[in-house]
C-alpha cells in the first residue's frame, strides 16, 4: 500500500489510501485487470487507513478504448462484491452515454446521480475518474446528468492527479505562477495560481502540466488543444526551452500558435525565467518567435 493521500473538499480533509498499483496502467501491470474504486462502508474503520479501496476486475481483451470505458463503468455501477465496501454512485444510476473526445471521457448518467452533493458528490466523481483514467487514452473525465453539467459543482472536468497527488510529505515547495487561458472572446487571460513542486519536479514541468489540466476559473477555457503534447520542457539559466515535434507542426493543429504563446507567457511568469525559446525536434526553428518576460 502507498502512503496516505489527502483530498481537500468543502472544508473536510479526506484521507485516502489506495494500492501502489494506482500509478500503473493496465498495460504496465500486464495482467489485463483494472481497479474499480469504492468506499469503505464504515469510514470510522478507515481512520488511519483510507476512504477509497479497490476491487480488481478482469475484462476481455478490448482494443477499443470506448468499449473498454463503457465496460468499466458498467462494472462500477454494479457495486462492490466485498460487503465492507459500498458504491459511491447511487443505486439505480444508469449510464446514458459515454463519449471520448480527444483524451477526455464525457460520461452521461441518469437523474439519480444528481441527488449527490458535497463530499458525497466529490467521492463519486473521483471514483469514476480514477476508474476510467487507468485507460491510457483517457486523461480527463467530465460527468453530466441527462446531458447537463451539475451547476452547483465547483468544477466540471476531473483528472486523477488532482485527487491522488504525491504524498504530502513529498511536496518540496509551492511556487506562484500566472497561467494563461482563453476567455469567452478567445482572448488570452491570466489566472494566478500556486503550484506544488514534488520530488523530481521542475517549475517549468509543473507549469506545463497545470496548463494542460486547464483553468480553475469556469469562465475560462483551456488554451492547449486536446491533441497537443510537448516533447520536453526544461530551464537553463534564465531561459525556458520548449521542444515540439515535427509531427505537431505537420498535423496543422488548430490554435497551436496561440497555445505556444500561452506557454511562453506562462513560463516567463515563473521565478528567474526571462525568456522562452521554442525548438522542433531539439533544433531551433523560426516557426515560433521567442517570448520575453516583462
Amino acid at each position: 500500500m502507498s502512503g496516505k493521500k489527502r483530498l481537500l473538499c468543502g472544508g473536510l480533509l479526506l484521507v485516502l489510501l489506495v494500492p501502489l498499483l494506482f500509478a500503473c496502467t493496465a498495460e504496465e501491470i500486464g495482467d489485463g485487470g483494472y481497479d474499480l474504486y469504492f468506499q469503505e462502508s464504515n469510514l470510522n474503520l478507515a481512520a488511519g487507513g483510507g476512504a477509497f479501496q479497490t476491487e480488481r476486475v478482469y475484462l476481455s481483451a478490448e482494443d477499443d478504448p470506448q468499449k473498454l470505458a463503457e465496460a468499466l463503468i458498467a462494472e462500477l455501477l454494479k457495486g462492490p462484491r466485498d460487503e465492507t465496501l459500498k458504491n459511491t454512485i447511487p443505486a439505480g444510476t444508469t449510464l446514458q452515454s459515454l463519449e471520448l473526445t480527444g483524451h477526455r471521457a464525457v460520461v452521461d448518467l441518469s437523474g439519480t446521480y444528481s441527488n449527490l452533493s458535497g463530499v458525497a458528490l466529490t467521492m463519486a466523481d473521483y471514483a469514476i475518474t480514477l476508474t476510467l483514467t487507468q485507460i491510457p487514452e483517457i486523461l480527463a473525465v467530465q460527468i453530466t446528468v441527462w446531458g447537463r453539467s451539475l451547476a452547483y459543482r465547483e468544477k466540471q472536468v476531473f483528472m486523477s492527479r488532482e485527487v491522488l497527488l504525491s504524498q504530502e510529505e513529498d511536496v518540496l515547495r509551492t511556487i506562484p505562477a500566472t497561467l494563461y487561458f482563453l476567455n469567452a472572446d478567445g482572448v488570452l487571460t491570466p489566472e494566478e495560481r500556486l503550484l506544488d513542486l514534488y520530488e523530481g519536479d521542475t517549475q517549468v514541468g509543473a507549469a506545463a502540466r497545470a496548463l494542460q489540466r486547464g483553468p480553475e476559473n469556469r469562465n475560462l477555457s483551456p488554451v492547449l488543444p486536446e491533441s497537443f503534447h510537448l516533447n520536453s520542457v526544461w530551464q537553463e539559466d534564465d531561459i525556458c526551452y520548449i521542444n515540439f515535434s515535427t509531427a505537431q507542426l505537420e498535423e496543422g493543429i488548430e490554435g497551436l500558435e496561440t497555445a505556444a504563446y500561452a506557454l511562453g507567457l506562462t513560463m516567463c511568469s515563473l521565478e528567474n525565467i526571462e525568456e522562452t525559446w521554442f525548438l522542433v525536434d531539439g533544433e531551433f526553428n523560426d516557426s515560433f518567435a521567442p517570448i520575453h518576460g516583462e
